[in-house]
Order: C-alpha cells, then structure tokens, then sequence
C-alpha cells in the first residue's frame, strides 16, 4: 500500500508541529514532521532507539551533546541512544523532516528539563 502524508495517520505535537506516521511497528518508525518557523522540541533522550533526521525542506538545527549542527535541505544527522538532542526552527519558514527510528522510539522517550 502506498503511503503519503495525505493519507498517514497525523498527529500534532508541541501545540503548533505535525507529525505523519509514514511507518510504525516495534522494530521501525518513520515519521515525516513539519515545525512552524520559531518552533522547539523539548530536549530528550531515547535509551534504546537510534535515529535519523533527514530535512526535507527548509534548515532545522539540531543541538547534540551540547553542540548545534544546522542541517539544510537533504542534509541529515544520526542520534545515537542515550544521547540528548533538541530539533529547533530558527528560520522564518517551516522546516520539513523525516525521523527514522530504529527500534521504534514508543515508550522510549525521556524528556529533560
């Protein structure tokens, strides 16, 4: 079956972003998110999933350990488990991206303060 953010379940999270669930089983989540301009993730962990964000459009920036990495249209960034991460729009624009999760990330999410 062919799947698009047309006709994937949608959910909206931090009051203004989107998420589609492209995929979503225990081994594997894909997720395709769009973040309004001046919109922030709350910084978190996963202990067991490994991710991967890929932007599709627009430049997200991603603070890893403390440090910030801009990721610009089809440009991407692998989180590893344990390790804390925060995804922010800075721009003007929104910023489309897929989080790919290996396993899936479903009640592995430790938010920090």
């Amino acid at each position: 079956m062919k799947i698009s953010k047309q006709n994937a379940s949608h959910y909206i999270w931090g009051n203004q972003c989107d998420g589609w669930h492209l995929l979503q089983n225990e081994g594997l989540s894909i997720i395709h998110e769009r973040m309004p301009a001046g919109t922030v993730e709350i910084r978190h962990y996963h202990s067991v999933s490994r991710q991967f964000f890929f932007v599709l459009s627009g430049t997200g920036y991603m603070e890893l350990q403390g440090e910030e990495f801009e990721l610009e249209t089809h440009e991407g960034i692998e989180i590893p488990p344990g390790e804390p991460h925060q995804m922010q729009n800075r721009s003007a624009a929104d910023v489309e991206f897929l989080v790919i999760s290996l396993p899936g990330t479903r009640g592995d999410r430790i938010e920090l303060s």
